[in-house]
């Protein structure tokens, strides 16, 4: 899918693209391609003479060659967008090029992003583009309204987690914790877990990219003060980050303790038991050795005797126990 960006009155208008006729007809500062065909590329490079890479979406790429400028003012940015979705968090990778310097080419003055499925942060900045005059003069304001978005969207998605955890929580210091509802916490702990590590690597990778921008001197002073910004709005987030694990790591050692405690209570019933039924095993032990004179062979009374002694034998410890508490 092809979709171009552009300016009218200050607002950003979107237009899907549907042949190479069309493309040349705007005039578009942000070009957006999500799961392009080869014919969208080749008309992208016959317009405007930009070769989109074959590695442009690969996930195995080198961390050190994700940012990099090219002899002919080409600035390449591999960077990262979270998908908080609650059956399956992830991360797409995005590859934007946006060129400065060269203006032979149309590309000059045009974001052009690639990505495999939709990101909520895009649809966050197009609607806050549409209704919001001035909020975006260029290119470079498209990118970095789009990292922007992408620290809100991490925040937001903290609170998210901050909740749930709160309900983790009071499912916990309940104090009433079974085996089937001990292993829904873990669950939804693990989940958590997960999402608040894809968000801690989300915001680094943001942070880098920014940072690389920042470098590449292609901002000037009041783009160049909102990169800043947008660089400590993600450094607020990483203590965020770091209260999040602690809780979940508390929250699974509550957990895994009440399991423990559970299971010694089943241990604590085998032991009591055992414990219990040990003098009337000793006792059937010693009628049943094998004597000249048994009496509950040659008496009436020494089965009823022998029975009543054992029974007496497992009541007693049984009354013991309970007095001492170590029945509850």
């Amino acid at each position: 899918m092809l979709n171009i960006f552009s300016l009218a009155n200050g607002r950003l208008f979107q237009e899907e693209i549907e042949s190479l006729e069309e493309l040349a007809k705007f005039r578009p500062i942000w070009v957006d391609l999500e799961s392009p065909t080869l014919e969208e590329k080749r008309w992208i490079k016959q317009h405007y003479g930009l070769s989109i890479p074959e590695d442009a979406m690969d996930e195995d790429i080198e961390e050190s060659a994700r940012f990099y400028e090219e002899d002919n003012g080409e600035l390449h940015i591999r960077s990262d967008f979270l998908i908080s979705d609650e059956e399956e968090p992830r991360t797409v990778r995005v590859a934007f090029i946006l060129n400065l310097m060269n203006n032979d080419l149309k590309s000059k003055g045009v974001l052009f992003s690639i990505h495999d499925e939709d990101v909520p942060v895009f649809r966050l900045v197009r609607m806050r583009a549409r209704r919001a005059p001035g909020l975006i003069e260029d290119a470079k304001e498209v990118l970095l309204k789009l990292f922007d978005a992408d620290a809100e969207y991490s925040a937001d998605t903290l609170e998210g987690i901050y909740d749930e955890l709160e309900k983790v929580s009071k499912m916990v210091l309940s104090g009433d914790v079974t085996d089937a509802l001990a292993g829904e916490v873990l669950g939804a702990i693990a989940r958590q877990e997960d999402l608040n590590g894809r968000i801690r690597r989300n915001v680094m990778d943001t942070r880098r990219a920014v940072s690389f921008m920042m470098r590449s001197k292609m901002l000037n002073g009041e783009k160049f003060d909102e990169a800043r910004q947008i660089l400590r709005d993600i450094d607020s987030l990483d203590s965020h980050t770091a209260f999040l694990f602690d809780k979940i790591n508390f929250l699974m050692d509550a957990t895994v303790g009440f399991i423990n405690i559970n299971q010694n209570k089943i241990i604590k019933i085998f032991s009591v038991a055992s414990v219990a039924l040990l003098p009337p095993t000793l006792i059937a032990s010693i009628y049943g050795m094998n004597f000249q004179y048994m009496p509950e062979l040659s008496k009436e009374w020494g089965y009823p005797y022998a029975i009543a002694i054992m029974v007496a034998s497992a009541l007693v410890p049984m009354w013991y126990f309970r007095k001492r508490g170590w029945l509850k």
